[in-house]
């Protein structure tokens, strides 16, 4: 196998987390910028990110990063690389890409000199006038940044946030990658409780569960690699294959997903079901203050020695009543007029949740700068992300420790 430079670009904010799982993979990391971590690795290793990155948008095969400040030494550099080593005969290509602060500005004028360059290339190695374009996919991305180019080819086809269980939607869902990084930078893992009182479609609760039973993220889809002669296809079978097995169905917690609209319920169960994890996720509609107050924490160990002998007909809900746990949640942003009084609500029912079970820790991902003032606290730790297009925040607070044992 062939060793060669893998980009994996994520979100802005995100390049942490997406280098520990590059790390976690067995991979070193040669570079890091913002967006972009650069790691060597072989064809395998292109298969095996593809499945296994949670928190990354996309995997790429770095070609080439060369300086160019005329359309001349962007062609001919272009050309220069061995494009044939990865795009057969009957290869589709196409090129897209960026330019910031570079004499390259335009970007339709960069998209046609290197589509010239590989098609010239291609044709000089294949002794041909025209291409049929019948075969597979392959993305040339480029991006320029200060008179400096990167070109690589996407190895992943769609962003890896579409892991394919989706099925049901809700208005604005948090992206699959920006929910499954919200939990590493929990610590969730098996043996925890963790609650999403506003779950929308399910997205934190279900990449948790897919956390916690070790299921990986690209398990489910198609990626444009799979179908490139330069990979073999017994590379996807047995890394497929290896995934299955590493599948961790006898891990113990407990996760519970509601939300006051029935229908966004129900969309979360029906996508939970698609991604395999309906069976150790409760679904429940219910507002956030009687989540709160009714089935996590003190609220539900009261409720549970109330209900006494009747509270065996609620088992299901039983694991929620502990002293310690995580709620993980991306409430509604409250952008139109009217709507902040009701994301004020929230905010005092998280407030005060915090002071009455300071043992468990609370995550919160929005675009209003004034919560840590309506929370009654600073953050412990905070950290700026992109929520789509939406500048956000997510704002961690640590529940307090457990005692030490003697």
């Amino acid at each position: 196998m062939s060793r060669m430079q893998l980009v994996a670009s994520a979100t802005f904010g995100l390049e942490a987390v997406v280098k520990r799982e590059i790390e976690a993979l067995g991979y070193k990391i040669t570079d890091s910028r913002d967006g972009r971590l650069t790691y060597m690795g072989d064809e395998r290793a292109v298969v095996r990110s593809n499945l296994w990155l949670r928190c990354a948008d996309r995997v790429y095969v770095q070609m080439a990063e060369f300086r160019a400040e005329t359309f001349e030494e962007l062609f001919q550099q272009t050309k220069a690389l061995p494009w044939e080593e990865w795009i057969p005969l009957d290869g589709r290509f196409t090129v897209i890409g960026t330019s910031v602060k570079s004499i390259l500005h335009s970007v339709p004028a960069c998209q046609s000199i290197i589509k010239k360059a590989i098609v010239d290339r291609l044709q000089q190695t294949y002794q041909v006038e025209t291409f049929e374009e019948t075969g597979a996919d392959y993305t040339v991305r480029f991006q320029f940044l200060k008179d400096t180019v990167s070109i690589m080819i996407d190895t992943s086809g769609e962003g890896l946030h579409k892991r394919g269980y989706r099925v049901s939607a809700v208005t604005a869902p948090i992206k699959e990658t920006l929910a499954a990084a919200m939990i590493s930078l929990s610590f969730f893992k098996p043996g925890r409780t963790l609650v999403d009182p506003m779950c929308g479609s399910g997205t934190i609760p279900i990449e948790a569960a897919m956390i916690a039973k070790n299921i990986a993220p690209g398990l489910s889809r198609h990626f444009a690699s799979e179908d490139w002669d330069c990979i073999p296809k017994e590379i996807w079978s047995e890394e497929r294959k290896k995934a299955f097995d590493a599948i961790d169905n006898d891990s113990v917690f407990h996760i519970l997903a509601c939300d006051i609209d029935p229908k966004s319920v129900e969309a979360a169960r029906e996508n939970a079901i698609e991604a395999g994890v309906d069976d150790c996720i409760v679904f429940l509609p219910m507002g956030i203050k009687r989540t709160l107050s009714e089935l996590c924490g003190s609220g539900a160990v009261k409720k549970r020695e109330e209900a006494g002998e009747d509270a065996k007909e609620n088992e299901e809900l039983l694991p929620f009543s502990e002293e310690r746990g995580i709620i993980i949640t991306n409430p509604p942003y409250g952008q139109r007029i009217g709507e902040q009084d009701q994301m004020d609500a929230i905010y005092k029912v998280l407030k005060n949740f915090s002071k009455t079970d300071p043992g468990w820790s609370i995550f919160l991902i929005t675009s209003d700068k004034t919560f840590e003032r309506k929370f009654g606290r600073p953050a412990d730790r905070r950290r700026k992300l992109f929520n789509g297009n939406t500048e956000a925040c997510y704002y961690q607070y640590h529940g307090e420790k457990p005692p030490k044992k003697d």
